[in-house]
């Protein structure tokens, strides 16, 4: 998987190195959003490679982390992701959709967590004010 804007060497080899398990993420991001009831064609989530990225040092030990922002056309954020020198990670994707099945609800966003062992999801709901 290559990047489509290669930013520095350092970025897009830190890219290059966790590129499987981003994919592995949004596959499970995938899953969440089909597990709330959308059609697997209704909501494209973004692939990776997409988003923009930087190295930011980690306060708590001052190690690279990488963290990357999904834009819309207008550049309004509407995902992140980090991966952290330890292995652990954070990725966060916005649906902004009533849910397709309970109308009590709405989906703000899926999200995942953990580490290449153990990847952890869930969807963010909203209670519906209507």
């Amino acid at each position: 998987m290559k990047m489509k804007m290669k930013m520095n060497d350092q970025v897009d080899e830190y890219f290059n190195s966790i590129s499987d398990l981003a994919d592995e993420i949004l596959t499970q991001l995938q899953k969440e959003v089909i597990k709330l009831g959308f059609a697997s064609d209704a909501l494209i989530l973004k692939q990776p490679e997409e988003a923009i990225y930087r190295l930011e040092k980690d306060p708590y030990n001052g190690q690279d982390c990488l963290i990357g922002d999904w834009r819309d056309d207008k550049g309004t954020k509407t995902g992140s992701l980090q991966f952290n020198s330890e292995g652990i990670f954070f990725v966060e994707q916005d649906i902004i959709q009533p849910h397709p099945t309970d109308k009590r609800w709405f989906v703000e966003a899926v999200n995942a967590w953990g580490t290449k062992k153990e990847i952890k999801s869930e969807a963010r709901l909203i209670a519906n004010m209507e």
